[in-house]
């Protein structure tokens, strides 16, 4: 398909599209929990809030703003540690990432990590110049699934929505695609269901990194 038929603008997720940081993340949340808590929590707890802010996921357990702050202090501390040690690409993501760019496509990375974490992957992931446009939690007021992210990446490329897809891992990502009004495609090597991603009702599936020089 000629380039010109295609999606000019490709707004990626981080952890669970690019970045394989899943066991990373889960770590850090029962880290976090055992300090704070006092107990863990189970695996899928956690999972269903992947794709949404820290202070998100943490505030449905944390019992004051104080404690909230707290563990979030923590929880960045150890992720921030042990980070290039257990985070890495899936296979493949890196060179479309780099074509896509070659080809002149317009790339947003459009994540719910905050900024400090995200600069932290797409600098492991050897994706710096490629995403120069960066969306993070701490960038906007209402994190994914709310479509102000996405309509952040947008303004900050000058690209229209109908140009536009998100490539992402959760049904959180869909979502805040689909309110933004761009096309929407979920990634299969992430940590959730295809039943659940499904259910979102994403416009496009990605079995392969390179099916998105198809879209």
């Amino acid at each position: 398909m000629h380039r010109d038929e295609t999606m000019k603008t490709y707004l990626f997720d981080l952890d669970g599209t690019l970045l394989d940081s899943i066991e990373l993340i889960l770590k850090s949340f029962h880290h976090t929990s055992r300090i704070h808590l006092g107990r863990e929590l189970p695996d899928s707890h956690w999972l269903a809030g992947c794709g949404t802010p820290l202070r998100t996921q943490l505030s449905k357990v944390a019992r004051s703003e104080g404690e909230l702050a707290a563990m979030m202090d923590t929880y960045r501390t150890h992720n921030l540690e042990h980070h290039d040690m257990m985070a890495k690409p899936y296979p493949g993501v890196v060179e479309v990432v780099k074509k896509l760019y070659r080809d002149r496509a317009k790339l947003a990375l459009v994540t719910s990590k905050l900024s400090q974490g995200a600069n932290r992957g797409v600098l492991l992931l050897g994706l710096d110049k490629e995403f120069s446009v960066r969306v993070c939690a701490d960038d906007v007021v209402h994190g994914k699934p709310h479509a102000e992210p996405v309509l952040k990446a947008l303004a900050e490329l000058d690209a229209p929505a109908e140009e536009a897809v998100l490539i992402g891992d959760s049904e959180h990502d869909i979502e805040a695609g689909r309110r933004a009004g761009v096309a929407t495609a979920a990634v299969s090597w992430g940590p959730f269901m295809h039943e659940k991603l499904a259910a979102a009702g994403p416009t496009h599936w990605i079995e392969r990194p390179e099916q998105l020089f198809d879209l």
